[in-house]
């Protein structure tokens, strides 16, 4: 006998029934609601171009509270008809026809077009015992189109742009971070509403989602025409994505770890004395002590004496500090203690599995670390609580919630039978992330508007843009095949709805680089140099730029001498992500406020490029430039083999007076670019003009990554700084890229607190016309406090030929005052 489940509707049903052909159905607020079968089916618009589909065993009765969506459904007009055996829903956007014979439902637009079909009987319920209750497996399948490319499901390491012919096992992890979510080029989404651990499997047979646990089928369709309007559908339903301060978006520098705040001091101050800017540092665990104390929220050890004064002397360089906080807590917190006599911790194995900070584990000494009960609001209550008590009311800046899979190792079945505030872990599983990350949030925002949350984070779940977290892809390894797989990794993670992804520049584990384990001596290595000058390159275009990993330090002085070609390869990236700010902090705005992305695929931007549809090592960083990071190794082998012991590298090689290879990273290479078609492009180093839907080949030196403005382009550039608000934006270069119309919107606010919410924000909107060669400088819009009244806009109309770059001297076009008021400037 099946255990019944109180189930819960968000609708009024009328008492409209249907009996033709022998079927009937209800109409309700938000759809239908039939049983065919044996299932129950539930048809229920969420809004004109989202729904909702709800499938359970007839009889069953439950509640299901989704952690994910966030909207609330809306009553929306649409119109019910038959034909033969269909039911056809049409609302304004898309229509649903549901199979009264065989319950199969099918998604096509307002015209008719197909766009996705549930496989015949593809909807299972299998009995499943979780936990000792009683409830289902459940699987849907789909029906895609031979050559449909689909995109999404999280942050995957497999380098695959387009998600299909695979199977994905999708239970979160370190380096993978799954939602359960895909996009298709069709410009349809589907949002599998399921917590437990998945299967996603895609094959000449169909396209499946199933899940360990579920008492229902749920799932989201949503129709958006294209990739940047299904990005909006999901944000509507599962949230919207706030503001983060300015500051996040400089350099920041991070390591495993710091050992004392005296060292972290000192870097701060190097890099003040070195005039290379930095906005940022982290500092990692075990300022609290051993590991009888992990996570204790205080500075417990002896290197960190005075928090206070580390605070305020990291706040006094005008930099900002964020701190390593974990999902688990050592039996010797006052954590550990309140939530256990509470029953809010779960019993696995998680790190640090030894009590002695050594590797490996020593067992004989387990740490007894625990992972609490995200789930729990007390629970969550009882984490900030102590947060704020120990680190927040210093001033930390930030949070770096590690290990928010949480770390699960020497995974057993009976795991992920730990019971949760929401029922088995196995149930909730992968949506843990989602809950811890958005108990700190929310509490933060409960306690203060003065300063915007900003969570640097291991792993994500839907909804999660909400909680102003920027996800990390987790300890990656250092190689060039890591490198690699970040572009479609974080390409995939956005097109699931969150914008914020960044990486461990230069990978996390580089031991493999030094002369012997662990002596940090691969700065001077031009293997690892190599690396991680291209992958920082890479970083100037993610939503954060950040240097951190293990085995050796990542800070520039390490790796040389102004003036030597890797030293200043470094500082100039890290340079040009400073110029680029104003035009970052406006694609944010872009973000918040017209659910835009900071890394689009290139299939947002030219669907029509079937060539594009597929291609996992180029993007675009907001809506006008084209980023082709060099990815393969140009001047060092990207394989050891063969190799000498010592230093890893081919024998014969000359070894220079540090035991490493002597590598002349001068000369210039090549690397080949395609450039999509729809658009012509200007190289951002030469302003050399291209046309689109063509490959070709970029001159490259360790010093240059290549990257191209689409030509409608007006970009700001900001000025040279120590640190992201060292200087107002009152004299700013805006560059115009001729050839076809173009506009851009530079938005200011006090950018550290959430007044924008109330209004308090500005932006000035140029708008290029290039048949009359004229630039509008639009009226200002908006105001707050500190604004800019009176200015000076540098306007330079780029042309092929004119010399463009950090490099040139450049002679400006146009010198334009603006006191708010419209402006034009013609050529």
């Amino acid at each position: 006998m099946k255990l019944k489940h109180m189930y819960t509707l968000l609708l009024l049903v009328f008492s409209l029934y249907n009996t033709s052909k022998g079927q009937s159905y209800k109409q309700t607020d938000l759809g239908i609601k039939t049983v065919i079968n044996s299932t129950e089916i539930e048809i229920q618009f969420y809004g004109s171009s989202t729904v909702r589909i709800l499938k359970f065993p007839e009889g069953d009765e439950f509640e299901k509270k989704s952690l994910s969506v966030i909207k609330k459904p809306q009553k929306e007009i649409f119109n019910i008809s038959e034909m033969g055996k269909e039911i056809i829903l049409k609302s304004k956007k898309i229509s649903v026809v549901l199979n009264l014979k065989n319950g199969q439902v099918a998604f096509k637009t307002i015209s008719g077009e197909p766009l996705l079909n549930e496989k015949k009987y593809g909807g299972k319920f299998t009995d499943f015992i979780d936990a000792g209750d009683t409830t289902y497996s459940v699987s849907q399948s789909y029906i895609l189109d031979e050559n449909e490319a689909i995109y999404g499901l999280g942050i995957l390491q497999n380098g695959k742009m387009s998600q299909r012919n695979q199977q994905v096992q999708m239970v979160q992890n370190n380096t993978w971070d799954f939602t359960t979510f895909f996009q298709s080029v069709k410009g349809y989404g589907l949002f599998w509403d399921n917590y437990s651990p998945t299967t996603f499997t895609d094959n000449e047979a169909s396209t499946e989602f199933l899940s360990e646990v579920g008492d229902c089928i749920d799932y989201y369709f949503m129709y958006g025409k294209n990739a940047d309007g299904v990005v909006a559908e999901m944000r509507e339903l599962t949230g919207e994505v706030p503001m983060f301060p300015l500051w996040t978006y400089g350099f920041w520098q991070s390591r495993e770890r710091y050992k004392t705040q005296d060292e972290v001091v000192g870097v701060v101050e190097k890099y003040r004395e070195l005039g290379v800017p930095l906005d940022g540092i982290i500092q990692d665990w075990q300022y609290w002590g051993d590991n009888y104390h992990w996570n204790a929220m205080q500075f417990l050890n002896p290197g960190f004496p005075e928090p206070q004064k580390f605070v305020d002397d990291v706040h006094n360089l005008n930099a900002h500090l964020i701190i390593s906080i974990w999902s688990s807590f050592g039996p010797k917190t006052s954590q550990f203690k309140l939530l256990q006599d509470k029953g809010m911790l779960m019993d696995f194995q998680t790190w640090p599995q030894s009590g002695k900070d050594v590797w490996p584990p020593d067992m004989n000494y387990p740490s007894g670390v625990q992972v609490y009960d995200a789930y729990h609001p007390e629970a969550k209550d009882i984490y900030w609580e102590h947060l704020n008590k120990g680190l927040f009311s210093l001033g930390i800046d930030g949070w770096w919630m590690d290990s928010t899979e949480p770390d699960h190792l020497d995974v057993k079945p009976e795991d992920f039978d730990n019971k949760t505030y929401l029922g088995s872990f196995r149930k909730v599983r992968n949506a843990y992330p989602l809950e811890t990350v958005g108990g700190v949030y929310e509490h933060q925002r409960k306690q203060t508007s003065d300063k915007r949350v900003f969570i640097l984070t291991r792993s994500g779940f839907a909804g999660q843009q909400r909680y102003g977290s920027n996800v990390w892809s987790g300890d990656l390894g250092s190689s060039w095949e890591a490198l690699r797989n970040q572009i479609p990794a974080g390409l995939n993670f956005t097109l699931t709805g969150n914008p914020n992804f960044n990486s461990d520049i230069g990978g996390f584990f580089a031991g493999a680089y030094n002369l012997s384990y662990n002596d940090g001596t691969a700065a001077k290595n031009p293997l690892f140099q190599e690396l991680y000058v291209r992958w920082l390159q890479y970083g100037v275009f993610t939503p954060m730029m950040r240097s951190h990993g293990t085995d050796l330090k990542r800070e520039i002085y390490y790796f040389g001498e102004k003036g030597e070609p890797v030293y200043d390869a470094i500082e100039n990236a890290i340079k040009l992500r400073y110029s680029l700010l104003p035009f970052i902090y406006s694609t944010s705005w872009d973000v918040t406020k017209q659910q835009g992305s900071f890394m689009r695929a290139l299939v947002m931007d030219f669907t029509d490029d079937k060539k594009v549809w597929d291609l996992n090592d180029e993007y675009m960083f907001g809506k006008s430039i084209l980023v082709a990071p060099v990815l393969q190794a140009q001047y060092t082998p990207e394989k050891v083999v063969k190799v000498d012991k010592k230093t890893g590298w081919n024998k014969g090689q000359e070894i220079g007076e540090n035991g490493f290879p002597v590598v002349d990273f001068m000369p210039v290479k090549s690397s080949t670019v395609y450039l999509p078609e729809g658009a012509d492009w200007y190289d951002f180093w030469t302003n050399e003009k291209y046309h689109g839907g063509q490959e070709i080949t970029k001159e490259t030196t360790i010093n240059t990554i290549p990257f191209y403005i689409k030509e409608g382009s007006i970009i700001p550039i900001g000025p040279k700084v120590q640190y992201a608000t060292e200087k107002n934006w009152d004299n700013l270069e805006i560059r115009v890229y001729e050839g076809a119309n173009g506009e851009f919107s530079l938005y200011e606010d006090e950018n550290d607190n959430y007044n924008y919410e109330k209004g308090l924000y500005s932006t000035i909107s140029f708008n290029w016309n290039d048949a009359k060669k004229t630039l509008t400088i639009d009226n200002r819009k908006g105001d707050f406090p500190g604004m800019i009244k009176e200015r000076t806009f540098r306007i330079v109309k780029v042309a092929k030929g004119k010399a463009a770059g950090n490099e040139v001297v450049m002679s400006f076009d146009k010198v334009v005052k603006y006191n708010g008021k419209k402006v034009l400037v013609k050529f």
